[in-house]
């Protein structure tokens, strides 16, 4: 719940940020000299990508919440059996060791988004968040039905 109260903190200081920039980069047009319109349209382009970055990723998210829920309803979320330190963070190792079970099972079911779940998790506590975002996209695309690239 956490994670979600501070996405959507940071979603509405962005948006704010958007409109803020937004109405600067129509100020800088309006003053109608050459310079000042290119830097105005300069200007609204950076909103415009914010947005568009802003919902991809909140799509992405919510998609990934829908495919934790459905897990959860079948009782498939992998279970947290990680070893951690005295400060609460991952032991590295027990990491390595719960991604090595995920990847092979992974390798039996490639065509499983449950699977492909469960290794972004396993990516994610490996702290290999790249991976885990593409693991996840994946197991989204399975689970809609998308085409897969190889």
């Amino acid at each position: 719940m956490r994670a979600k109260i501070t996405y959507a903190i940071t979603a509405a200081v962005l948006v704010v940020y958007f409109v803020l920039a937004g109405d600067r980069g129509i100020m800088l047009i309006r003053h109608g000299t050459a310079l000042t319109i290119t830097f105005g349209v300069a200007v609204l382009i950076l909103p415009v990508i914010g947005v568009w970055f802003l919902w991809a990723n909140t799509r992405f998210v919510r998609k990934a919440n829908r495919l934790a829920e459905l897990l959860e309803a079948e009782g498939g979320l992998p279970v947290d059996e990680l070893r951690r330190d005295e400060h609460g963070r991952i032991d590295r190792d027990s990491a390595d060791e719960v991604f090595a079970r995920r990847r092979a099972e992974t390798e039996d079911a490639p065509g499983d988004w449950r699977c492909w779940f469960r290794l972004a998790v396993a990516y994610r506590d490996a702290r290999d968040t790249p991976r885990a975002r593409k693991a996840m996209q994946r197991a989204i695309a399975l689970h809609e039905g998308r085409p897969v690239p190889a």
